[in-house]
């Protein structure tokens, strides 16, 4: 696999709006506020260099805002970590293109990457294919490899993010069949079971339904997360979310599992198996009860995770079934 080397970017312009009820609010309190990765002495500092902008004009002091300012961070080039720069095609029709996207690169720019990203990549490489630019239509986590897809019309892309996001699988071993229906299947490592955990009942090839639904909840560094939902706060909106865990190997050391995901959530299977008591080996974000770590990031790494089959509806009434090769940690 060929690597994409630690490189600068060209910077970014970050831009916002205050809402109405910000009004009176000082410029880098509320950045320090809305931008939590830093400080308030931080944006003082970037005040001060010139790199932001009110209503289209360089502020050259701080200052209260009012209704509707927009607010521009000309943040400057940085240097982007080294990535994978290829991957495996499994499937071009001209329109659907699936990819085998390896762990390690993001699909979308996020966290710090912003030309070291998939998206990016591939409009570099099909910048002049007379079918036109794939697109991604869904996003696996930076660490997360196997199946991803991508389509080049706006109205596939449509067709496919609203059957990810909600299907009605087959049972764990079948193959969903219905119309309309996706079968979306990944496999895992685990940590071994906690005491107390659901999991621990499990013979290989048992099965286990997750259930945990799914919210926001505070987050030192981001303001809010996708974690396990707070039942003790109503007002609180949470997604309601299906996964079928199925046992394959187990050891002293890690879990192989299999996971059905029936919706389609951010997470949803971080946050599932950490819920049961069984977090995935490594993952430095989701801990037991699906909450998690105020200094971790949805970016960072150290887990095993892989989108290994995937069957779709498409438009047209046909089904098509993918895999994506796995990996020698998720051989059974």
């Amino acid at each position: 696999m060929t690597d994409r080397p630690a490189a600068p970017n060209h910077g970014w312009i970050y831009r916002d709006r205050v809402a109405p009820s910000e009004a009176g609010q000082w410029v880098c309190a509320w950045y320090a506020q809305h931008h939590r990765h830093s400080p308030e002495a931080v944006w003082q500092a970037r005040l001060a260099a010139g790199e932001i902008e009110r209503n289209g004009a360089p502020l050259t002091a701080d200052g209260p805002l009012a209704p509707g300012d927009r607010l521009a961070w000309h943040r400057p080039p940085w240097i982007e970590p080294t990535v994978p720069g290829s991957w495996a095609v499994i499937h071009d029709d001209g329109d659907l293109h699936v990819i085998a996207k390896p762990g390690g690169l993001p699909v979308l720019p996020a966290g710090g990457f912003l030309e070291h990203t998939l998206l990016r990549m591939l409009e570099r490489r099909h910048a002049t294919d007379p079918a036109g630019l794939p697109r991604p239509v869904h996003r696996l986590g930076r660490f997360t490899s196997g199946l991803l897809l991508c389509a080049r019309r706006p109205a596939t892309r449509a067709w496919l993010s609203a059957r990810l996001r909600d299907s009605t699988p087959a049972q764990p071993n079948g193959i969903g069949t219905q119309r309309g229906s996706c079968r979306k299947l990944y496999r895992a490592l685990l940590q071994p079971p906690l005491p107390g955990s659901p999991l621990l009942a499990l013979a290989p090839t048992d099965s286990l339904e997750l259930s945990t639904p799914i919210g926001r909840r505070p987050h030192d560094q981001l303001g809010t997360i996708w974690a396990a939902a707070c039942p003790a706060d109503p007002t609180s909106p949470s997604l309601a979310a299906r996964s079928t865990l199925t046992l394959l190997r187990r050891s002293q050391h890690s879990w192989l599992v299999e996971l059905l995901i029936a919706t389609g959530r951010p997470h949803q299977i971080r946050i599932h198996t950490a819920a049961a008591g069984a977090p995935l080996l490594g993952d430095p974000l989701y801990g037991p009860g699906g909450l998690a770590n105020p200094q971790a990031l949805p970016g960072d790494g150290g887990y095993q995770l892989h989108a290994h089959r995937l069957g779709i509806p498409l438009e047209d009434g046909r089904r098509l079934d993918l895999e994506a090769p796995l990996p020698a940690w998720a051989v059974a």
